[in-house]
């Protein structure tokens, strides 16, 4: 009996320690009202980005009466729902991408260090959280946080580290990187 209580113990511990890890940031509170009889009945949506900052990232949206509890069940989905995404030297992306979801579109582009993070309110969380420090990011099309976010997740799913292009094309690592040297040199010039 003491031991199943420790197992317990243990698992909570290992619990938030696995929590602890995550920064997360609330994109989004929306307010919504349910005419009754007595008046109005009030409900709350929130949606939150969760992410471990080294390249891990996910989004949640939940809903409740309350609002800790709607930004509760909002992270635990987005702890659910993490996608990996490779990142050049922790700090960019390894090529530019374009992304959409509805009537949403979204331009993420590579920058040099020192850039910073140059997007909106909601790519900005997206970025935070995921661990990027320069990239330049451009929204246009709907301006809904929830299209925002789920247009720039598809675009970082469509993120490729140079190693896999390498491996589909036979080549090796290191001439794919050279050939790209090789490039930005001819460009600067």
């Amino acid at each position: 009996m003491a031991q199943e209580k420790r197992g317990s113990r243990d698992d909570r511990q290992n619990r938030e320690e696995r929590d602890s890890e995550f920064v997360d940031k609330l994109v989004a509170i929306n307010r919504v009202a349910k005419v009754v009889k007595g008046g109005r009945r009030f409900g709350f949506a929130a949606l939150v980005v969760v992410g471990d900052q080294k390249g891990r990232v996910g989004f949640g949206h939940g809903k409740a009466r309350e609002v800790p509890e709607a930004i509760r069940k909002a992270t635990e989905s987005a702890k659910r729902d993490l996608i990996f995404v490779p990142l050049r030297d922790g700090r960019t992306l390894h090529h530019d991408v374009n992304g959409r979801h509805g009537a949403g579109k979204v331009l993420l582009r590579s920058a040099k260090a020192g850039t910073g993070i140059i997007a909106g309110g909601p790519m900005r969380a997206v970025f935070e959280t995921l661990g990027v420090h320069d990239v330049v990011a451009k929204s246009t099309g709907s301006s809904n946080p929830y299209n925002m976010v789920r247009a720039t997740f598809d675009a970082l799913k469509h993120q490729v580290h140079p190693k896999d292009i390498a491996a589909q094309r036979g080549l090796k690592y290191a001439t794919l990187q050279a050939r790209r040297a090789a490039s930005g040199q001819a460009s600067e010039e």
